[in-house]
C-alpha cells in the first residue's frame, strides 16, 4: 500500500457551535448558511457532515408536514362534498 496521510480536521470550538445555533435562529439566513457549510470547499469536515445531516432532516420534516398537509386539506374538502359542514 502507498503512505497514506492521514488529516484530522480542527475540533468546532463550543464559541463556534454557539455562533452556528445563534445564526440558525434567523430565517431563510440558516436555510443558505446550510448549504454553505455543506457544500463549500473550505469548511470543517465536522460542520459540512453536521450540516448536510441537518438538511436532510429538514427535507424529511418538510416531506411529512407536506404529507400532513395534503390528509388534512383533503379530508376538509371531502367532508365539504358530503355536505357534513352544512
Amino acid at each position: 500500500m502507498e503512505n497514506q496521510q492521514q488529516t484530522t480536521a480542527a475540533v468546532v470550538t463550543t464559541k463556534e457551535w454557539v455562533l452556528i445555533y445563534l445564526i440558525m435562529i434567523v430565517p431563510l439566513v440558516n436555510i443558505i448558511m446550510l448549504f454553505v457549510w455543506a457544500f463549500g470547499s473550505t469548511e470543517n469536515p465536522n460542520k459540512a457532515n453536521w450540516a448536510k445531516a441537518r438538511l436532510i432532516w429538514m427535507a424529511i420534516g418538510l416531506g411529512i408536514a407536506c404529507i400532513l398537509w395534503f390528509t388534512i386539506i383533503g379530508a376538509l374538502l371531502a367532508g365539504f362534498g358530503d355536505g357534513a359542514f352544512s
